[in-house]
């Protein structure tokens, strides 16, 4: 098929990416580069470098007249969308919109879109949170997912463009940028191997779902042959607070670096976790990789990536 990632250099689409070429997919990559990073891109994609608000865009959509649309490009850090709501519904909301009109009249098959279990649920009353749990965003970031979600099915019933949203948990793992996107699992790496005291927000009790990018890669896959449509949980169904993840990677690094503990965030809820229940049914899906399995394998990465 013809694939068009948007964002495909970023942590997790590109990953996405390597495994679409690996099955002999044609991808096309349109990523602006304002978070991903030219080392990431697969060298067999087609790479173009473009926002996705670009008034080209529609032209360059046309011409690649894709069969698939994946689409990962995105603001994705709450705090930033907290600070900065505009910008936040600017990319998250208007971009997809740009991107949806370019493809209404393409023939699309379908459109994959990367949304957001944890942001989207806000404030948890079951746990882990099926899909049909009550939306009550905390941040601009999930509203903004939430109304990206909606548009998808306007499309959908509008125009016949098959839609699945994945709402993500907490992904982490290789390639994860350690100055944003709300990567703990890469900041927290990172200092412990610079030997420095990461902030934990709050009391560190903060709980959050943790799915490996491994993990993430195989549902954007089984997405590509399933006739789904609609909302899909992707995570563990587990919880792990935040204190004691610094605890685990501490001890699997040999680290005796401690954290320093400052003042709550707006916008980030209290407990997080996905019941993934659906995307078993639906797609044959279950996370493989264990908490302890995918920092071992992140962890690896980061120290191979400091003597490169």
């Amino acid at each position: 098929m013809r694939i068009i990632v948007t964002g495909g250099a970023g942590f997790i689409g590109s990953h996405i990416v390597d495994a679409y070429i690996a099955r002999r997919h044609q991808v096309f990559i349109i990523d602006n580069l304002s978070t991903g990073d030219r080392r990431n891109l697969n060298p067999q994609a087609v790479f173009h470098p473009m926002d996705i608000l670009d008034p080209a865009l529609p032209v360059l959509l046309a011409e690649i007249s894709p069969d698939v649309i994946n689409h990962h490009a995105a603001q994705m850090d709450v705090r930033r969308s907290v600070a900065d709501p505009q910008l936040d519904a600017r990319i998250n909301i208007l971009g997809l919109i740009h991107l949806l009109e370019g493809c209404k009249h393409l023939c699309v098959k379908k459109v994959i879109y990367a949304s957001s279990g944890g942001a989207i649920y806000g404030e948890q009353e079951t746990f882990p949170a099926p899909e049909r749990h009550p939306k009550r965003p905390l941040s601009p970031y999930g509203a903004s997912k939430l109304a990206g979600e909606r548009y998808l099915n306007y499309y959908q019933a509008a125009f016949g463009m098959p839609s699945v949203s994945l709402r993500y948990a907490n992904v982490y793992g290789p390639r994860q940028r350690s100055d944003g996107e709300a990567g703990v699992v890469a900041i927290f790496i990172h200092h412990l191997l610079e030997g420095r005291s990461p902030t934990i927000n709050g009391d560190g009790k903060q709980t959050r779902d943790y799915v490996y990018v491994g993990d993430v890669v195989a549902a954007n896959l089984s997405v590509l042959e399933s006739p789904c449509t609609g909302a899909l949980n992707i995570g563990t169904g587990r919880e792990t607070d935040v204190a004691a993840l610094f605890g685990l990677l501490r001890e699997k690094m040999g680290s005796e670096v401690t954290a320093i503990y400052g003042p709550a965030k707006a916008g980030e809820q209290r407990r997080s976790s996905l019941d993934i229940a659906r995307a078993r049914e639906k797609l044959g899906w279950s996370s493989q990789t264990t908490l302890s399995e995918g920092l071992e394998k992140t962890i690896e990465y980061y120290r191979r990536s400091r003597m490169e």
